[in-house]
């Protein structure tokens, strides 16, 4: 057909006249358009897709055909993506003759599951901004609605969703219904109404719902009602059902609020709408009321005066609930907030509804039941509803004599709970920041004993705290597990802006000041107790948010931390101290401080999906400021433009420490990897020590490897502030330093083998950061001297690093020297001197001594021979022994100086006196000669 019609709403156009017509009776019609509301079965031109786009199949997969029985499922009114882990597909194709829109209603409530929609045209483009294709999160048990432009021509649209299920919990699947497509130009007939609608008049664009108790088949043009006495139906049925029997299941009992006399009561009301009988064999009726009792007190920081409702004290003012309100002494001031601990109404920045998730809402059922010293879910309409309470707090601020510093806690709401289910009940802890997207803090499933959980405030914001609990998300609109609950016995929230007081508290007062009037202190100084005045906190300690009365209310910072100028935190500067056997070793890491990585895997699913756990480290931070940034990001997780505190960035968590999961792109046909479930690991730095323990968080010797050298490890210790149902004292996280010169730069980050999700129970993280940047700073002790060879009477001195080097920046290498060798020239000289003087005294006392033996001998020998020739005779005069040429020895010298060889000859002389007999010879000259 070369020419385009277009018919209004309610219309059809005549093929056989080309005009366009009215609708009969019990038909409708977009005119330019189509609308897809009934889902009891798969529309015509539907078709479901189950894709399993993994290039890795997991190690539990055993079956490549794992998402076969995959698919979006027909619920009546709506219809339900898949469950698991598998990528679903619903897809409708559609040709327009013109330019317009496709539009639904949705329920997506768990951000364990993505959900896009998304459009391809005929020329195989998608659609112009892939951001759009993502869509938003709902709250529990509400819809949404989506709407995207179509161009003319073919249009094929996708609604497609990806579950990841990283444990045994199933996800929340999505919900979609009213799909309807704009733009088709004409329809060449009406539809007729669905079962459950009709329309009674010509020309109808849309079919109205039958109301209760009655009931239409298809094509209806009017409603018919059911038997009034044994018959039931929902809104918008398409048959009526009898009335079974009344039971216990079918009522709820009540608290009513106190009357002029001050007394309550329990009562008993049908859970509506009403579809039991009471006028049948074995129907049990509605029990009596009970008997009336006492009211409960008010809660902290309200009073009765004398009515039968309670009221807040006012401003500057506290009681206990149970005396009037009273002014506080000089000295002091309100401690802001609420306590709710007494429920005989709901107070008045609570509301609760009932959401059901087929319909928008349960018909005229509270969510939640006052019950004297707990607040209880209510009945609902049918087990799979879910039961909102909702407390709303305009915004948290310190006392007036402590200004909040910026990061740190504003305040902090706890609540204590239990559970009591039979079946899959779930009770959700939600938080909505600005009015702007809630997200799911906490959930708890099954039966729970009676606990208490606290969320702390780091934000002064608009707050929406919601609890909503469902006894089964199962679809199912029957009333089974009526008795399961959840129970509320307080909720307490601190330094809320618009809260009353309950006590007061010591407050500073200004020097000039004599009255009551508050001062409010700088950040970081506490009051002192004598007189009321503020001092700063001592170096390196922070001010308790808590307590600021006494200088005990300033807490020491960890070891190797300081606090921020404002006393708000403590963290670390990235350098430490530390002795070791009479040696200091420093340490500095700043060129670690910028965000360090780790993507540790793959995991797989139980269907195979793979997935990695990112970790993103801070390790020092910058004074106090949190810098590793992780976010539920679905394009791009690399969060490179983001800004941190941001609010535009709701899903973005800044931390020391923080973890999202990372489903790579080729894993699911994504055009980008996905980031999700984002957590903190780590908010607050404890200290930094050689140490294996700190504060009840061991590194056990065997986590990881021993270090390859004798440098110590340095071990940084960080917790989270928050809690959950599995970690009740919170997450902590230790990061190992260690010196390794063979890694460079930022080095590598590990987590131990035996744990390779960082984690063994969960609660407890550990990683391993080496690097040569570990290594402490460098000192004398970390080189050594080499002496070179005397060369032109110069000596070159070097100094070189010892291997391997154990150390980084520090002290720098000393320069070369250069060094004379005169000094040593010189002894050499004299040792010469010395030894060849020696040698030549030792020969010439050789010679001498040689020389006086032979002299010695020949006068022996001559006296000898003497007295053996002449018997009688005596013997000759020595004198004539002497040869000639020989001198008189007999001749004396004297001499004042004797001479260095007369030193020589009377040493020797002297010598002999030792060893010899002097004896008298008579001499054989004559007298008279």
């Amino acid at each position: 057909m070369n020419q385009a019609f277009s018919c209004a709403s309610g219309e059809y156009l005549e093929m056989k006249n080309q005009v366009c017509s009215k609708c009969g009776e019990g038909t409708y019609s977009l005119g330019s358009g189509i609308k897809f509301d009934e889902w009891d079965e798969l529309p015509a031109g539907f078709s479901n897709v189950a894709t399993f786009m993994d290039t890795v199949v997991g190690p539990s997969d055993s079956r490549p055909d794992g998402c076969n029985n995959s698919s979006w499922v027909p619920r009546g009114n709506y219809i339900e993506s898949n469950r698991d882990d598998c990528t679903v597909s619903l897809i409708y194709a559609v040709h327009l003759k013109k330019s317009g829109y496709v539009f639904f209603e949705y329920q997506y409530v768990d951000n364990n599951i993505f959900f896009e929609f998304f459009i391809q045209n005929d020329q195989c483009q998608e659609m112009d901004t892939t951001a759009d294709k993502w869509v938003k999160l709902t709250d529990n048990g509400e819809w949404g609605s989506h709407s995207v432009m179509l161009k003319s021509g073919t249009n094929i649209l996708y609604w497609r969703t990806t579950g990841i299920l990283m444990g045994s919990k199933a996800v929340k699947p999505v919900l979609v219904k009213n799909i309807t497509i704009e733009g088709v130009a004409y329809t060449s007939e009406c539809f007729p109404c669905k079962p459950g609608t009709f329309s009674n008049k010509p020309g109808s664009f849309i079919c109205q719902v039958c109301p209760r108790n009655t009931y239409s088949e298809k094509g209806a043009k009017e409603c018919i009602k059911c038997e009034e006495e044994s018959q039931f139906s929902e809104e918008g049925s398409s048959e009526c059902m009898e009335r079974p029997p009344c039971t216990t299941k079918d009522y709820f009992q009540i608290h009513t609020p106190c009357d002029e006399e001050g007394k309550t009561q329990i009562m008993y009301k049908w859970i509506e709408p009403k579809i039991c009988r009471e006028d049948v064999t074995d129907a049990i009726r509605l029990p009596p009321s009970g008997e009336k009792k006492d009211c409960p007190p008010c809660n902290p920081g309200f009073y009765n005066n004398g009515s039968s409702s309670c009221h807040p004290c006012p401003p500057g003012t506290f009681s206990d609930g149970t005396k009037e309100c009273r002014p506080c002494p000089a000295g002091m001031e309100p401690a802001l907030g609420f306590e709710y601990k007494w429920w005989n109404v709901l107070p008045g920045n609570m509301k609760t509804s009932c959401f059901n998730v087929g319909n928008s809402k349960c018909d005229g059922m509270n969510g939640w039941e006052v019950a004297g010293d707990h607040i209880q879910s209510g009945a609902g309409g049918s087990d799979n509803d879910y039961l909102i309470l909702n407390l709303h707090i305009p915004g948290f601020k310190p006392p007036t004599s402590m200004t909040g510093a910026m990061g740190s806690e504003l305040g902090r709401i706890t609540f204590v709970f239990e559970t009591l289910c039979s079946a899959d009940c779930v009770l959700y802890f939600m938080v909505d920041i600005n009015r702007k997207s809630t997200n799911v803090v906490e959930s708890w499933g099954g039966t729970k004993e009676k606990q208490a959980y606290t969320h702390i405030i780091f934000k002064n914001a608009t707050f929406t705290f919601t609890w909503a609990f469902q006894r089964t998300n199962q679809g199912q609109d029957n009333r089974r597990f009526i008795n399961d609950m959840v129970k509320i016995y307080s909720i307490t929230a601190t330094n809320a802006v618009d809260g009353v007081a309950s006590s007061c508290r010591a407050c500073a007062l200004g020097s000039e000041q004599s009255g009551s009037s508050c001062v409010p202190c700088p950040p970081g100084h506490y009051i002192e107790k004598e007189t009321n005045q503020c001092k700063e906190c001592p170096p390196d300690t922070y001010l308790s948010i808590h307590q600021v009365y006494g200088k005990e209310a300033c807490i020491p910072c960890g070891p190797g931390s300081r606090s921020t100028q404002d006393h708000s935190v403590c963290y670390s500067d990235c350098f430490f101290h530390h002795e070791k056997e009479n040696q200091s070793l420093h340490y500095d890491f700043s060129n670690l401080s910028s965000v360090g990585s780790l993507m540790n895997g793959p995991s797989f699913t139980s269907k195979g999906t793979k997935y990695f756990h990112f970790f993103n480290i801070s390790l020092c931070g910058h004074e106090g400021k949190k810098m590793a940034l992780c976010t539920n990001n679905i394009t791009d997780f690399t969060v490179k433009e983001m800004v941190a505190g941001s609010d535009d960035y709701t899903n973005l968590v800044g931390a020391y420490v923080c973890q999202s999961t990372i489903i790579p792109s080729e894993s699911k046909g994504f055009r980008a990897a996905l980031s999700s479930q984002s957590i903190i690991l780590a908010d607050t730095f404890l200290g930094v020590t050689v140490e294996t323990t700190l504060q009840n968080i061991n590194i056990k010797e065997d986590m990881f490897p021993l270090p390859p050298s004798q440098i110590p490890d340095v071990h940084f210790f960080y917790k989270s502030s928050t809690t959950t149902t599995s970690c009740v004292n919170g997450r902590s996280t230790a990061v190992k330093m260690r010196c390794n010169p063979t890694k460079p730069g930022a080095g590598v980050i590990s987590v131990p083998s035996k744990c390779p999700a960082g984690t063994c129970d969960g609660c407890t993280f550990y990683f391993l950061w080496e690097s040569a940047e570990a290594c402490p700073l460098c000192t004398e002790h970390d080189f050594h001297e080499i002496e070179g060879a005397c060369k032109r009477g110069f000596q070159e001195t070097l100094y070189v690093w010892n291997e391997p080097k154990w150390c980084i920046k520090g002290i720098s290498l000393p320069e070369k020297k250069l060094s004379t060798c005169e000094t040593v020239d010189f002894w050499l000289k004299v040792g010469a001197g010395v030894g060849a003087f020696t040698a030549v005294l030792l020969v010439a006392l050789t010679c001498y001594f040689w020389k006086k033996n032979r002299k010695l001998e020949y006068k022996y020998s001559k006296l000898v021979m003497t007295t053996n020739s002449k018997e009688c005779e005596l013997p000759a005069a020595d004198s004539c022994a002497i040869m000639e040429g020989e001198d008189n020895e007999e001749e004396v010298v004297y001499s004042n100086k004797q001479s260095l060889l007369g030193k020589l000859k009377s040493l020797a002389t002297k010598e002999k006196e030792d060893h010899f007999e002097s004896v008298q010879l008579k001499s054989s000259r004559s007298p008279n000669i």
